[in-house]
């Protein structure tokens, strides 16, 4: 495994990556979206700057993509952000999602200033939940039998940090 991991803005240059992850629905479900994304909807998505969101892809040391971390529903009167991520099924289970975790909330708190970051992970997905909990998140709360995955409904999990508690 390579030593560091990156985060760099979104580029047009990543919309075949990006075209393969927003189109796998075995990551989509944990987004709770519909496998279906046309390249051009997601160079229309890249080419407009939106300011209620920031997205990132997620390097190693060889410049490789292994996956993507954003922030979206971005309120700059309130402070907060939802935080999601996805990471490329090949370079799954190898620790890079802690760490790009990590990064991604030093830039909400550090730079954005951002006074709270929530998230919503579906009560299957233990994993997720782990990586959430070991960098801090709290849960706040359960939205039951709130998603359809799979052919069931399963309980979204409602989670939050605060930049006080992460700083410390």
């Amino acid at each position: 495994m390579p030593n560091s991991i990156h985060l760099r803005a979104a580029e047009l240059e990543d919309v075949s990556f990006l075209h393969l992850i927003f189109n796998d629905p075995n990551i989509m479900d944990y987004w709770f979206n519909e496998p279906y994304q046309t390249r051009h909807q997601l160079e229309n998505n890249l080419k407009e700057k939106r300011k209620d969101s920031r997205l990132f892809i997620i390097t190693n040391d060889m410049e490789e993509q292994i996956g993507l971390i954003g922030f979206y529903f971005i309120d700059q009167r309130h402070r907060h952000a939802e935080f999601a991520i996805a990471l490329d099924p090949a370079h799954q289970g190898k620790g890079y999602a802690t760490r790009a975790t990590e990064l991604a909330l030093d830039y909400a708190f550090y730079t954005l200033n951002f006074r709270k970051v929530y998230l919503i992970v579906v009560d299957i997905n233990e994993k997720a939940s782990h990586i959430y909990e070991k960098v801090g998140f709290k849960v706040e709360g359960r939205l039951v039998e709130h998603y359809f995955i799979k052919g069931k409904y399963h309980d979204g999990i409602m989670m939050g940090i605060f930049n006080k508690d992460y700083i410390e």
